[in-house]
C-alpha cells in the first residue's frame, strides 16, 4: 500500500511511552508520520524521541510562532490521512464529545476531516463510568473508530479494561482503515467454522471445518471498507481488526444468527461447515458408559438447509456458498450451486495433504452458474480470500 500521512496526536496518560515504538512501525510501513502531544503527553514520550522517529518536527503548542511559522495547526489537521489519537484519555475523549479544543490536540481533533482513530487507556472505574462510555457511544455514531481498550494489570494497580492496545495492532488497524475502500457501502455477512450439535453434556457433533477461510474472508472485506459481521461457530481464532463477531454453537443457532443479520446485509458468505443433522433428544447431563449398550443408538434429525432458505430471499444480494468435497469436486459444486440458487460456489479438495481442514493453504475453485470454472493454485487462505472478494466486488458492480 502507498505511503500515507498519518498523524499521532498524543494525551497525557502513562502508555504514550508506547507511541514511539508505534511511529517507528508506521515508519516501517512507509508512512509519513507527524506527532502533536498535548503538554501532559510530553512526561511520558519525549518529544525529541518522536522528532528522531518521525523524521519530522514534533508539535507541542497550538500558538507558537515558531511552529506556526513552518505549518499553522490547521494545516496539520488539513495534511492527515488519518488521525491516531493515543493514548485517548477520558479527557481527551470528552473534549471532543462536546467540540472544546483548548490544547493542540484538541483542536487538531475537532478541525481534521480525516477519520479519526481512538486508542483508549485510563482507569478500570474512568473508562465504565457512565459519562465515558456515553461519550464513546456518541463519538462512535459521528464516525470515529475505537480500538480497545484491553483487559488486563493497569499502572494504577486496578486490573480490569483500560489498558491501550498494543502498538503492533494499533499498526495493523491503520493498515485496515486506509486500506482500499470499495466496499465502504456493503454490509457483508460471513459464516465461519464448524457447528457443534450436542449429545449429552460432554459430547458433540462435530466438523474438522478450522475457520480460517471464513475469518480471512472477513479481515479482507472489512480490509476494503465494509461493515463486516461474522458469525463464528465454537473457534479460538482471533476477531479480525473492524469486525463485529457473533459466535454461536449448533446449526439451529447459526440459523437464528443469519435470520437476524440477513436483512441489512448486502453480501452474504457461507463459508461455515454447518451440521447437516442434530440429535434429535440430547441429554441434559453425561452419559455414563455404564448405561450405554454395546451397539447404542442415536436418533438425529436434519438440520434446517441455511443457504437454501437465503437464496430464496436472497433478492439482489450477492450470496456466495462453499463446497468441502472429496471427490468430484467441481460436479458436487455445480449441483449445490443450482440447488441452492446462490451466485458463486468455492469448491475445494478437503482431503489432500496440502491443503483443506486445519491447514494453512488451500488450491480453490470457483464454479460459476454459467459453467465456468476457475481453478487457483494452492495458495494461503488470506490469499484466496483476496481472489473471492475480488469476485464479491464484480458481483456487486455488475448489478449496480
Amino acid at each position: 500500500m502507498p505511503g500515507r500521512r498519518i498523524l499521532c496526536a498524543l494525551c497525557g496518560g502513562i502508555a504514550a511511552y508506547k507511541i514511539p515504538d508505534l511511529v517507528r512501525r508506521l515508519r516501517r510501513a512507509g508512512h509519513d508520520v507527524r506527532c502533536a502531544l498535548s503538554d501532559e503527553a510530553a512526561r511520558f514520550a519525549p518529544p525529541l524521541v518522536l522528532q528522531a522517529l518521525s523524521g519530522r518536527p514534533v508539535r507541542q503548542n497550538l500558538f507558537d510562532p515558531g511552529e506556526e511559522s513552518e505549518i499553522d495547526h490547521i494545516g496539520l489537521a488539513d495534511w492527515a490521512d488519518l488521525v491516531v489519537l493515543a493514548p485517548a484519555t477520558a479527557n481527551t475523549l470528552a473534549k471532543l464529545t462536546h467540540g472544546l479544543a483548548d490544547d493542540l490536540v484538541s483542536a487538531l481533533l475537532l478541525a481534521t476531516r480525516a477519520p479519526v482513530l481512538a486508542v483508549p487507556a485510563m482507569n478500570v472505574h474512568m473508562w465504565e463510568h457512565p459519562a465515558t462510555q456515553a461519550n464513546v457511544a456518541d463519538l462512535r455514531e459521528r464516525g470515529v473508530h475505537f480500538l480497545g481498550p484491553e483487559s488486563g494489570e493497569l499502572a494504577c494497580g486496578w486490573e480490569g479494561l483500560g489498558r491501550m492496545a498494543e502498538p503492533q495492532a494499533i499498526a495493523e488497524r491503520v493498515e485496515n482503515l486506509l486500506g482500499p475502500r470499495s466496499l465502504a457501502a456493503e454490509v457483508v455477512l460471513v459464516t465461519a467454522g464448524g457447528t457443534r450439535e450436542p449429545i449429552d453434556a460432554v459430547r458433540v457433533l462435530a466438523n474438522r471445518s478450522s475457520g480460517k477461510l471464513g475469518f480471512a474472508v472477513a479481515a479482507e472485506a472489512a480490509r476494503r471498507g465494509a461493515e463486516v459481521v461474522l458469525l463464528s461457530a465454537p473457534s479460538a481464532l482471533p476477531t479480525p481488526l473492524g469486525v463485529r463477531r457473533v459466535d454461536v454453537e449448533t446449526a439451529l443457532e447459526m440459523r437464528d444468527a443469519v435470520r437476524r443479520e440477513f436483512p441489512r446485509t448486502s453480501v452474504v458468505v457461507m463459508a461455515a461447515a454447518v451440521s447437516d443433522f442434530r440429535a434429535k433428544d440430547p441429554v441434559p447431563d453425561k452419559l455414563r458408559k455404564r448405561e450405554l449398550t454395546e451397539e447404542f443408538q442415536l436418533s438425529l434429525v436434519r438440520n434446517p438447509d441455511i443457504l437454501a432458505e437465503i437464496c430464496r430471499e436472497k433478492g439482489r444480494r450477492v450470496v456466495v456458498g462453499f463446497a468441502a468435497e472429496t471427490e468430484e469436486i467441481v460436479e458436487r459444486a455445480r449441483h449445490k450451486l443450482q440447488e441452492k440458487g446462490c451466485d458463486l460456489v468455492l469448491a475445494n479438495d478437503v482431503v489432500r495433504g496440502d491443503g483443506g481442514f486445519e491447514s494453512d493453504h488451500n488450491a480453490a475453485i470457483f464454479v460459476w452458474p454459467e459453467g465456468d470454472v476457475e481453478e487457483l493454485p494452492l495458495l494461503p487462505k488470506s490469499e484466496v480470500a483476496v481472489q473471492l472478494v475480488d469476485r464479491i466486488e464484480k458481483l456487486l458492480g455488475a448489478r449496480r
